[in-house]
């Protein structure tokens, strides 16, 4: 079964007005038998079989495939994140209430990464931002995407937020 058939969700990722919309992808419920990383698995092998296209709760909507080194374990971990700008900053979040997703601790670790965007890939360099340099962007990130307004209202720790600087495509 296709992620499109098996994944419910919102015709158009950009009706989610909030972090709790029962139909945001990241609200979805996955059987105890597969788990997130298997639902990851459908999504990237559909991502990569359609140029970047996806059906299901990202049908529409931009999503990109970041592909890290563990932070610890030093093997490569592809996450499906969707792609946030400013300006030409691209940009990426999580709405990951109890701890920091595991892409950012590996872009912290080593930020050389690649990007899969539609149907190119690109090689990257990523940025955790900490210090001023966050405060100053998650204040700007935060006052125009009320979806991580909203999530970061509802959590205890700062939101993760990490830049991509991308290279000319492979």
């Amino acid at each position: 079964m296709s992620n499109a058939e098996s994944t419910p969700g919102p015709s158009d990722p950009k009706d989610v007005v909030s972090y709790d919309d029962p139909d945001a992808p990241w609200n979805q419920a996955w059987d105890q038998e597969g788990s997130i990383a298997n639902w990851n698995d459908d999504v990237i092998k559909e991502f990569r079989e359609n140029g970047g296209a996806v059906g299901g709760a990202y049908a529409g909507g931009d999503l990109i495939l970041l592909t890290t080194t563990g932070a610890r374990s030093g093997k490569q971990h592809v996450t499906p994140l969707g792609p946030l700008y400013r300006g030409d900053i691209m940009y990426v979040s999580s709405f990951i209430e109890d701890k920091y997703p595991a892409w950012w601790y590996n872009v912290k670790a080593n930020p050389h990464v690649t990007v899969e965007f539609k149907d190119k890939t690109y090689r990257a360099i990523g940025r955790v931002l900490e210090g001023a340099e966050y405060a100053e962007f998650a204040a700007w990130a935060l006052a125009n995407n009320p979806l991580l307004a909203d999530f970061q209202a509802k959590i205890d720790r700062p939101i993760p937020l990490a830049v991509l600087d991308l290279a000319p495509p492979a």
